[in-house]
């Protein structure tokens, strides 16, 4: 006995060694380890390094050269101390941020990490702080207070954009609602020229904040992945590698609640029985004009729903968010983006660790899959428009604690019809024809209807018909300026103006003739038209939306007389707006800023217009206006033995002052042209611009 009970001793002790020794050997190759950064002549940079850590390391460092300043606003935002930093107008984002527990909340994800993910989230904050460490002086005074970088403000900065702005902006009144937008496309090899899958990622966002993508391109051992990344988060958000690839968009799932409280004394009433608040004291700090500091305390009640805001009217609600707590989200990525087949792909996605979001996928076997992901509350009754707006926060049957399993979810794999598409429409509309029935899901999963949404129609009317799609006919459906529109309702309009004896509403009619239907920077009509269809609204149309047909409907116009004297009514103030009728869309709309602008193509997703563009009065040139939010990031892939994408980022791949390719994108945007992604080092060494090697330094800033 006592011979057995001393080699379980020795065991023990040369297997604690030989754990020590890997420990040592791995603390020593990443102590060691380089990472080189080709910056191409777009400015995205190419990551090379020895090990996934490296990679994550150059990352950070490449994200930080980029962006510096609006990377530390953002993780200064992220630990509710923006006021503290920048002052008073900060302060409604600390206290949404606090109230909520962000900060808190993202100590105890860092403990969450997993294993083999965590080194690499360690790395990229490394990175962020060793930019900042060599390039003081590139970063402006008023951001370096908040340096050095933390792992927790990372994830802190995650949960506030994915789940307080994503998720919960419209309930929680985010400082700024997103624009709706994006578009996906996955084609299979039975609708490919090629027959070969090809993906088209097109994600529409506001052009600054948290909002902007940073594009890149991530090598590591036994990984390979290009895409882009909204800037601050530690990984590719949307991405291809050699096998596979996939994209987002903002789907219509309703994750988040909003209660209308009862209130009695100084408590709550819930079913029937008053409840006392629970309550926080916390006290921000709010920088002065002088520099001083001063204090601003506060406090705040919890019910069992979750935080408490009150209105300006004096009404209380309480809020509840699905997905807060999530630990995962950037290690799903990850793992995403690591996968190498479809079932790998989908052992990612069934953490369900992303709050939200569509996900369209294609890989090189020719799969192509929809899934509408995300964390959709288990609700115990109501459909969609129900759980829309303030619900009664005294029942208590209302407060949901879980959430739909990956299995619960509306998903579609490779569909007759041989695509699947997205632009922010419901589930139910993925292909064409429907292959998802409403009726097999809860009521509350997804709205069912498809009123004036013509983006939808337009990306589904594009491909439906086309049986054998090249790759280029796909370049061309992405870049497509037409209106759906026009191609629905100008013949009715033409129609109804013919007897009117107007002068001006004829002339008006000739430019409307002689349009292309487009909105490209020659187009003439396209002001004229889009002024008349603004004021055009669902009632008005002959025919409404009809759900036997989905990408047809609504057509024609119920009133011609009051359409006719609409047009002339447009026509006069486009006349004394610009001088004449036929003003081409490209001098109206421009991509840039002064001094330094293009003629624009595209516009607002209300027409139809696949090329999303949204635009805003230039304030000091109002007979302009400025390309301010749509298309952003566009990457269109086909997989085959290597896969070959053809790329853009709108508005430059930086948004530091005075970085070479802060709004560098204008001239291509304006000429539609995309660039090919650079994916072999001999063609990324063709267009190198510099080449930076850095040696890892792990100096534990942050821990």
């Amino acid at each position: 006995m006592k011979v057995l009970t001393v080699c379980f001793l020795l065991i023990s002790l040369f297997t604690s060694a030989q754990s020590k020794t890997r420990e040592r050997l791995k603390r020593a190759q990443a102590a060691t380890s380089t990472v080189d950064i080709l910056w191409d002549t777009a400015g995205v940079p190419h990551i090379y390094g020895q090990t996934l850590e490296a990679m994550y390391y150059g990352f950070g460092y490449a994200q930080m050269q980029n962006h510096a300043n609006l990377l530390l606003q953002l993780y200064g935002q992220a630990r509710g101390r923006a006021a503290e930093y920048w002052g008073p107008a900060y302060l409604d984002s600390d206290k949404i941020i606090t109230l909520f527990g962000v900060p808190q909340q993202a100590q105890q994800q860092y403990t969450q990490q997993e294993a083999a993910y965590k080194p690499c989230l360690d790395r990229f904050v490394d990175g962020l702080n060793a930019y900042a460490n060599a390039h003081p002086e590139a970063i402006g005074p008023e951001f370096s207070q908040v340096l050095p970088i933390k792992p927790q403000d990372v994830l802190a900065h995650i949960s506030r954009v994915l789940v307080l702005e994503f998720v919960g902006g419209y309930e929680a009144g985010a400082a700024r609602v997103m624009l709706p937008g994006s578009n996906a496309y996955a084609i299979a090899p039975a609708k490919s020229a090629s027959k070969k899958a090809m993906l088209m990622a097109n994600p529409h966002l506001p052009w600054e904040g948290f909002f902007l993508f940073f594009e890149a391109h991530l090598n590591g051992p036994d990984f390979m992945a290009y895409g882009a990344s909204l800037v601050g988060q530690p990984v590719l958000n949307i991405a291809f590698n050699q096998h596979l690839g996939w994209t987002h968009t903002v789907n219509t799932i309703d994750a988040s609640d909003r209660y209308a409280l009862t209130l009695q004394d100084d408590g709550y009433r819930l079913d029937g029985v008053k409840q006392a608040f629970e309550t926080k004291a916390v006290t921000l700090k709010v920088r002065q004009p002088d520099g001083q500091l001063k204090l601003q305390p506060l406090t705040y009640r919890y019910t069992k729903h979750g935080p408490v805001m009150e209105t300006k009217d004096g009404k209380s609600y309480a809020f509840r968010f699905a997905g807060l707590t999530n630990p995962g989200v950037a290690a799903q990525h990850h793992a995403m983006a690591k996968a190498k087949n479809l079932a790998e792909f989908e052992a990612a996605l069934q953490r369900m660790q992303l709050p939200m979001f569509n996900v369209i996928y294609a890989d090189e076997k020719g799969n192509v899959m929809y899934v509408f992901d995300g964390n959709v509350p288990m609700r115990s009754e109501g459909d969609w428009r129900f759980w829309q707006g303030a619900i009664d926060g005294s029942a208590g049957k209302y407060i949901w604690t879980k959430t739909h399993p990956y299995r619960d979810l509306p998903r579609v794999l490779n569909p007759p019809s041989g695509f699947v598409q997205n632009a922010n429409d419901a589930p139910w509309s993925c292909t064409y024809p429907a292959v998802l029935n409403p009726a097999d899901f809860p009521g509350y999963m997804s709205p069912v209807d498809m009123p004036l949404r013509l983006r939808p129609q337009r990306s589904i009317n594009l491909i439906k018909d086309d049986a054998s799609i090249s790759f280029d006919e796909l370049v061309g459906y992405k870049l497509n300026t037409g209106l759906e529109a026009a191609d629905r309702f100008l013949d009715d309009l033409l129609a109804a103006v013919e007897q009117s004896p107007d002068s001006l509403t004829q002339q008006a009619a000739s430019v409307l003739k002689a349009w292309d239907k487009t909105t490209n920077p020659d187009s003439k009509g396209a002001v004229l038209f889009t002024a008349w269809f603004d004021r055009f609204n669902p009632g008005m149309a002959a025919v409404g939306w009809d759900a036997a047909r989905p990408v047809s409907t609504p057509d024609g116009i119920k009133d011609p007389q009051k359409a006719a004297e609409t047009l002339r009514s447009v026509a006069q103030q486009v006349r004394e707006r610009y001088g004449r009728l036929d003003v081409a869309w490209g001098e109206v709309n421009r991509f840039g800023p002064a001094g330094k602008d293009y003629p624009a193509n595209g516009g607002s997703e209300y027409y139809g217009i696949y090329r999303t563009i949204q635009f805003a009065p230039d304030p000091k040139q109002p007979q302009l206006n400025r390309a301010v939010a749509g298309d952003t990031y566009v990457a269109i892939t086909e997989f085959g033995q290597k896969p070959r994408a053809q790329v853009s980022l709108s508005y430059g791949n930086a948004s530091q002052p005075g970085h070479k390719h802060t709004g560098d994108g204008w001239k291509r945007m304006s000429d539609k042209q995309l660039r090919e992604a650079l994916l072999d080092k001999a063609a990324i060494l063709q267009q190198l611009e510099k080449k930076e090697t850095l040696q890892l330094d792990t100096t534990p800033t942050h821990r």
